[in-house]
């Protein structure tokens, strides 16, 4: 009986199915499927923290050449006086 079931039909007629490593594996996919999409993520925080890293330096530059400016203006006014 068990030759007769060998000689014709698909293999995957008789080949038990394991779905216990099917369910790991498809886990495993969607595991990495989300890491890759976090990493995605995580490069664009760090480049817009770069830019705002570079705006609140220009920021404290821009505060500290008008303090500066506004010191060396008064000390002119007061030199020309």
């Amino acid at each position: 009986m068990s030759s007769a079931r060998q000689v014709g039909g698909s293999r995957y007629l008789y080949d038990s199915f394991d779905a216990a490593a099917a369910r790991i594996e498809a886990n495993e996919r969607v595991a990495e499927e989300r890491w890759s999409g976090l990493e995605y993520r995580l490069r664009q925080i760090e480049v817009m923290l770069e830019r705002l890293e570079r705006r609140l330096w220009l920021a404290v530059y821009g505060v500290a050449g008008m303090v500066l400016a506004t010191g060396a203006r008064a000390l002119l006014e007061a030199a020309a006086q």
